[in-house]
């Protein structure tokens, strides 16, 4: 489990491609205490550890996730942000992540506002009934308080702490970010519209 809240940046040194697995080798801001088959949020995306030297630490990407998140998009150089997983006794600062991605969205306007930065993002229709005004959702691993809501697309506010800590502060219009939706909202919504089934069978209005 994953708090949202981003400790630091990441910065990808290789990214081997062999057959459908693909390895990063990623520069952590901090590896200290990490073991091999460890869990760390990289752009939100759950992965685990395989190899450590010092700070830097290896992790293989199988198709789906690659096909899921934005992480296939990713090159060598690039900076990823990054979460070490949740311990017991831990302040929550964020919301609770699985780092199990819903899907993409894709940043359609960012405005810079005094030093924090305002972007609206789209995302697919049928993730729109996730998304609440003031709730919470996780952004390429962040967990960021929800603004306006529109009919395909959401706006987020971003603090000058938050675009120091992690890669917001270098995104713009036409990037990809990876969406999770935490399971309390998935759960909800899914019991809400059971309801609404049962009590109306035949979608009488």
């Amino acid at each position: 489990m994953f708090t949202g809240i981003v400790q630091g940046k990441g910065s990808i040194l290789s990214i081997e491609k062999i057959g459908p697995v693909w390895t990063f080798q990623i520069s952590l801001p901090e590896a200290a205490g990490l073991q091999r088959g460890a869990s760390v949020a990289i752009n939100g995306v759950c992965l685990t550890a395989t190899d450590i030297d010092g700070d830097l630490v290896a992790f293989d990407v199988i198709q789906e996730s690659l096909e899921r998140t934005n992480l296939s998009r990713l090159s060598q150089g690039d900076e990823v942000n990054v979460e070490r997983s949740l311990k017991m006794g831990d302040e929550l600062g964020g919301h609770l992540l699985s780092g199990h991605i819903m899907g993409l969205g894709e940043i359609t306007v960012r405005t810079e506002v005094g030093e924090g930065v305002d972007m609206t993002i789209e995302v697919p229709k049928a993730m729109m009934k996730f998304i609440h005004e003031k709730g919470y959702i996780g952004l390429n691993g962040a967990s960021l308080t929800i603004g306006q809501v529109h009919e395909d697309s959401f706006d987020v506010h971003l603090i000058p702490e938050t675009l120091r800590l992690t890669t917001f502060g270098q995104v713009g219009a036409g990037d990809t970010i990876n969406i999770e939706i935490d399971s309390m909202t998935q759960t909800i919504v899914a019991t809400v519209e059971r309801m609404m089934k049962e009590e109306n069978p035949e979608g009488r209005s």
